[in-house]
């Protein structure tokens, strides 16, 4: 007899490296004393927050009980809301962030290439998203005088489109620090990474070039560069103005970074708009250049998207340690449904399938058979009962 309670809720978690996680707990002693709710308890029951858009701990605690007995088949012996927010406030976030870079190990190993450029460098755009916050609620996030903030400051593989590393700051902190905390030497040599005009930052520059890597960067405005004209370069490809190349003017900026640099200017005719690109890349054409900095645009997606669809805007809880949780295991979730849309080569959307996800979370669906239908027939295979899916 089939499986009558294997909901998608489960199956999700079977994706979660268990033992790993325990290991994380253990080393905070955050199940010490603990009588109801563990630690995996609190993932679970905020990993069902997510998948279901549950933004309080009253419709968590609400949509949990009126589950019926479901709720229970996921070793939940308590859904109180004041329980959960005990631990929320109390359980050290680094639990979850520790078993989020555990799961990004499995989802670099096995996440395929999706992004439509035609060079073969790793590419990475690194940026940072704020997250406004009511400062009264939130006095720890101070930003501006009256208004309260964290940043989410995030390098993505454009590649792959997931995060691979984030730092988490208050609204404050100036972009440049978290980039001075990558490792670039953990990178295949070779690697491009493409920033905004704020990560202008000749230190940072000379950081990449040293780890054998490239950097396409926005020349910021009132940039002190000289042109040196008898290396330019024949200009090639629509859009194209101009392909020179110049090095810093500044004896601080000469010292920090004390090579060649190429200025290619492009213009882009949708936008009606001029850019003006600094990279240390010789080899890629100037149109290349340009499209490097395009697929800038796709962490500007990813964090729209988890905006409007992650539970990262209203939190559980006040205190930092709650907010920290909260979107640490969102992220987790996000890593999950990248890693089944990709593993399972289901071809709707991210989207499509949070939606399918949260109309069916704590149904006893197999996945797999979930993503075979479409929204119209989802209904009628609510009833199916079938085995879980093991993806790790």
């Amino acid at each position: 007899m089939a499986n009558t309670t294997t909901t998608i809720l489960q199956q999700i978690l079977h994706l979660l490296p268990e033992d790993q996680f325990e290991s994380f707990v253990g080393q905070h002693k955050a199940d010490r004393y603990v009588k109801k709710l563990t630690c995996w308890n609190q993932l679970t029951i905020l990993l069902y927050a997510q998948a279901s858009g549950k933004d309080s701990l009253g419709d968590i605690e609400t949509g949990l009980i009126a589950s019926g007995n479901r709720w229970y088949h996921l070793g939940l012996e308590t859904a109180a809301k004041s329980t959960l927010a005990r631990a929320n406030k109390k359980r050290p976030y680094q639990i979850y962030e520790s078993l989020f870079y555990e799961v990004l190990k499995k989802c670099q190993n096995l996440v395929p290439g999706t992004a439509s450029f035609s060079f073969k460098n790793d590419l990475y755009a690194l940026d940072s998203s704020t997250i406004d916050l009511c400062l009264a609620l939130f006095p720890w996030a101070k930003f501006r005088t009256e208004k309260g903030a964290i940043k989410l400051h995030t390098l993505f593989n454009v590649r792959s489109q997931i995060p691979t590393l984030i730092i988490i700051t208050e609204g404050k902190t100036n972009d440049i620090l978290p980039a001075h905390e990558i490792d670039f030497s953990t990178f295949p040599k070779g690697t491009i990474f493409v920033f905004d005009r704020g990560y202008n930052d000749y230190s940072l520059l000379r950081k990449i070039k040293d780890a054998g890597h490239h950097f396409v960067i926005r020349l910021k405005k009132g940039a002190h560069i000289f042109r040196i004209l008898e290396k330019n370069r024949k200009i090639c490809g629509k859009g194209v103005l101009a392909d020179e190349t110049v090095a810093f003017g500044l004896e601080k900026a000469q010292k920090s970074y004390p090579y060649d640099l190429r200025l290619v200017t492009y213009h882009d005719d949708e936008h009606d708009e001029t850019y003006e690109f600094l990279t240390d890349e010789f080899r890629l054409s100037a149109l290349n250049i340009a499209l490097v900095y395009k697929n800038r645009w796709q962490i500007e997606l990813f964090f729209k998207w988890i905006k409007q669809h992650l539970q990262i805007k209203t939190f559980l809880g006040t205190s930092k340690n709650a907010v920290l949780t909260q979107i640490w295991i969102a992220m987790i979730y996000y890593l999950l449904l990248a890693w089944i849309k990709f593993q399972t080569k289901f071809t709707g959307s991210l989207h499509t399938l949070t939606v399918m996800f949260r109309e069916v979370c704590l149904q006893p669906v197999q996945i797999i058979n979930l993503l075979r239908l479409n929204l119209k027939t989802l209904q009628n295979a609510l009833p199916r009962a079938v085995p879980q899916l093991s993806l790790f």
